[in-house]
């Protein structure tokens, strides 16, 4: 059942924001009594706090453990981020990160959830092996990428997406001796 409440509280997110996230609301969505999401979660704030952890969950889900090869932490951050090939006629973002910055805007403690996670996964990308501020640079395209799609900025598409993609992806390239 908890899980069939996050679904209907990220579809309010996306249809209305923060604002349209309330108790009955998010009840009837899901299809379950006010008592029965108030057993799970008893205030909107834990229920924006736990849209926000799964969304955490599903993206930690995706990457490497601290043992990978260096560079697989930073390239499984970019992956899980920004597909290589551009959306076709994408008009609403529908993936977790916009979700995940609608639920945010539900104050500092929804917030800190994040930061306290982006705490860990730039220590993870400080650490990744690659040359220093390569794995920032990344995360802040990253960040910068997907913003820019919540907002409707000026959202690479066609081939321009796969064009920028494809110099992020450079970033994290092995660097033979060489130079090749």
């Amino acid at each position: 059942m908890r899980d069939r409440i996050l679904d209907a509280v990220e579809r309010l997110l996306v249809k209305g924001g923060v604002d349209a996230v309330r108790l009955d609301a998010a009840a009837a969505e899901a299809g379950v009594s006010k008592g029965g999401l108030l057993h799970h979660f008893p205030s909107k704030l834990a229920l924006v706090q736990g849209v926000v952890r799964r969304l955490v969950a599903r993206f930690e889900a995706v990457l490497p453990g601290p043992d990978a090869p260096p560079g697989a932490f930073t390239r499984a951050w970019l992956d899980a981020s920004i597909p290589l090939v551009a959306p076709d006629g994408e008009e609403a973002p529908q993936s977790a990160v916009p979700v995940a910055l609608l639920a945010a805007a539900g104050g500092p403690e929804v917030l800190d959830v994040l930061r306290e996670r982006y705490a860990h996964w730039q220590e993870r990308l400080d650490a990744d092996g690659l040359p220093p501020g390569v794995s920032s640079l990344v995360r802040m395209a990253v960040d910068g990428w997907w913003t820019a799609r919540l907002l409707g900025l000026a959202t690479p598409r066609g081939v321009d997406h796969e064009r920028l993609r494809a110099l992020v992806d450079e970033l994290i390239a092995p660097r033979h001796p060489d130079g090749a």
